[in-house]
């Protein structure tokens, strides 16, 4: 007896898949990120381009920022890290955990790049505990203080083409001064000088006083190798005891 073969069908459904596998097929499929909904409250870090900002405030500055949605506009403090003071226009990082709570922590781009400004409320204190500080500028240095600038170190060192110096009243103290010149010019009122011992060296010295010269001292030794010359209208020499006048040749008249 001859048997008819079934035919197979090729379009046979697969197997269905076990109660096990249709339990994990929502854990396994990746969730597609929310997007931010205009008015949603901020929440990690997002980027915002800076309205207006006051630097002043007595809170250690607030900015303006607007989100990249451009939808709100939120006020936003600046951040103790945040040293680069944000400018309008700048773009800037904020985070915080809600609105009434945000912070500028930093400046990604400057709108312009020409100048920056670092800013603290408090002392500002650079420390390099095994290094050296350097600060190099292209332009002009310029150190200014409202009280006083100090420098304390065991050696100082100047080095300059050109130095100008204004100070009303100047007090030095030190041990023992140096200076190698080539020229020195001094143009004043007055001029005091009090020492212990004066002693000058000179190839040649040229003095004119207009009015009085006075000299006071104990002994006067005046001695001169060639010609001594004394000229006025009137002279006066006058003695208590002793004068003396010892030469091989004396003229008087």
């Amino acid at each position: 007896m001859t048997m008819a073969a079934r035919p197979i069908s090729s379009s046979s459904s697969a197997p269905a898949p076990s109660s096990s596998e249709s339990e994990l097929a929502p854990l396994l499929r990746k969730a597609s990120p929310a997007k931010p909904q205009p008015g949603a409250p901020l929440a990690g870090i997002s980027m915002a381009t800076v309205v207006a900002c006051n630097a002043d405030d007595d809170d250690g500055g607030f900015c303006d920022v607007t989100l990249v949605d451009g939808h709100r506009t939120l006020r936003c403090q600046r951040a103790a890290s945040c040293l680069l003071l944000p400018a309008p226009g700048d773009t800037v990082m904020v985070a915080g955990p809600h609105d009434d709570a945000l912070y500028v922590i930093a400046v990604v781009v400057q709108a312009d790049r020409r100048s920056a400004t670092l800013a603290v409320d408090g002392d500002l204190r650079l420390q390099s505990k095994r290094g050296g500080i350097a600060i190099q500028s292209a332009g002009t240095l310029d150190l200014q203080s409202d009280t006083a600038v100090a420098t304390r170190a065991p050696q100082w060192k100047l080095t300059a083409e050109r130095g100008q110096c204004n100070v009303s009243e100047l007090d030095y103290q030190g041990a023992e001064v140096r200076f190698s010149v080539l020229v020195s010019r001094f143009v004043g009122h007055a001029c005091e000088v009090v020492l212990d011992r004066l002693h000058l060296l000179t190839r040649s010295s040229f003095r004119i006083t207009e009015e009085i010269e006075q000299v006071r001292a104990g002994q006067i030794d005046i001695q001169a190798s060639r010609t001594l010359r004394l000229h006025a209208k009137n002279t006066l020499v006058t003695s208590k005891e002793l004068i003396k006048v010892d030469a091989e040749q004396s003229h008087m008249g």
